[in-house]
């Protein structure tokens, strides 16, 4: 499927949308195309709509890298435009970066060894839950957060145990 999508007419293929962002030291452009693909001798990928071409070219300390990526979408053109895409992808870094950031590198879950039956499943549920805990209750960092919680652990117990009401 790369192979066909990269093969695209893409030159030919206007600019849909471009942003350009200055943050953290560097100097981002973003560049996306779009291509109606759902017609009769698009590509060979079942319900594909559209095959879009994102450019991004970075520079960092005078160095310039660029990366592109060639997605798939089953939106047609009128529901899903270049700039829709544009915003859907930052927002998937905006999660990428906001949840998965923190369970790889405060919980270091890509060095945990649980890989098969519900393990994964389970672990992952558990380090969600405590950073939407932290979260919730104003925490901006979650490693000071988690350091704090290990060593007060009964002010988590309290927390989640005096919200319900008692039986008695």
């Amino acid at each position: 499927m790369f192979t066909q999508l990269k093969r695209l007419p893409w030159a030919q293929i206007p600019v849909g949308d471009r942003t350009r962002d200055r943050s953290h030291g560097r100097r981002e452009t973003r560049t996306v195309k779009a291509v109606i693909v759902a017609l009769p001798g698009g590509i060979a990928f079942p319900h594909a709509a559209q095959a879009v071409r994102i450019t991004r070219t970075r520079i960092v300390a005078g160095r310039t890298s660029r990366e592109t990526a060639y997605p798939t979408i089953s939106p047609p053109a009128g529901q899903a435009t270049a700039r829709d895409l544009q915003t859907w992808i930052r927002q998937h870094w905006h999660i990428e970066n906001r949840l998965h950031h923190v369970r790889d590198v405060t919980f270091r879950e890509d060095q945990h060894q649980a890989r098969t039956g519900n393990g994964p499943t389970i672990i992952a549920t558990l380090r969600n839950t405590a950073i939407g805990w932290h979260r919730t209750t104003g925490a901006t960092n979650i490693a000071r957060a988690t350091r704090h919680a290990n060593r007060r652990s009964h002010d988590l117990i309290t927390a989640v145990t005096s919200s319900y009401p008692t039986t008695q």
